[in-house]
């Protein structure tokens, strides 16, 4: 298991962070697990949006809001898993499938810094990434992160990371398979980063 971190003062460019929401109606045989599989969300955000006291009490024509991604966190999510597998391409490695319930842990622990005003591998709220990866119910034979705050673009925080030799061997390490990238806006850095790699 293999950790590293960058840290880069902000610029005085402070991205905001805003979330959307659809509405989606209840169908036959759905239950709250499998509308968030659907819209690879987590079964909380639901719970939460709509303030379900039993989530396992939804029934069919029942209007359900679905929280979405900001289209920033989505396009800089994306493209750092882009640029990451252009970088492993540039070795003749595999490229890295990306995991939405890992991309989602990973935006959870960027927001968990963000919100909590941290910098640092373990979390007050989650504990190690890999305990967190666990509380995800994200399995793995083995597993990494790489965290980051302050770079403004998905170029500049690959290009970090790949100057730094703990997150170079992260992103070019053969045996990982799957990779969620977590981005959140605001907070002391103005961009928090965060990278988890898993083999199963």
């Amino acid at each position: 298991m293999v950790l590293a971190s960058t840290l880069v003062l902000p610029s005085t460019t402070q991205l905001a962070e805003a979330e959307a929401a659809v509405s989606y109606t209840v169908q036959p045989g759905d239950s709250v697990w499998k509308i968030a599989v659907k819209y690879q969300i987590g079964v909380s955000d639901i719970v939460n949006a709509n303030n379900l006291k039993n989530p396992s009490l939804i029934y069919p024509g029942q209007k359900l809001i679905i929280p979405q991604l900001d289209a920033k966190v989505v396009q800089f999510q994306n493209r750092v898993v882009q640029l990451t597998n252009a970088e492993r391409a540039k070795i003749g490695l595999r490229p890295l499938k990306m995991n939405w319930e890992l991309q989602r842990c990973a935006r959870v622990k960027s927001e968990d810094m963000r919100n909590r005003n941290y910098f640092a591998h373990n979390s007050p709220s989650y504990g190690s990434p890999f305990s967190m990866m666990k509380s995800f119910g994200i399995n793995y034979t083995t597993a990494g992160e790489n965290i980051a705050a302050g770079q403004q673009t998905p170029e500049s925080v690959v290009a970090s990371w790949m100057k730094s030799e703990g997150h170079r061997a992260n992103i070019l390490k053969a045996e990982y398979a799957e990779i969620g990238c977590g981005v959140a806006f605001g907070g002391s850095y103005g961009v928090y980063w965060t990278q988890q790699f898993i083999k199963r």
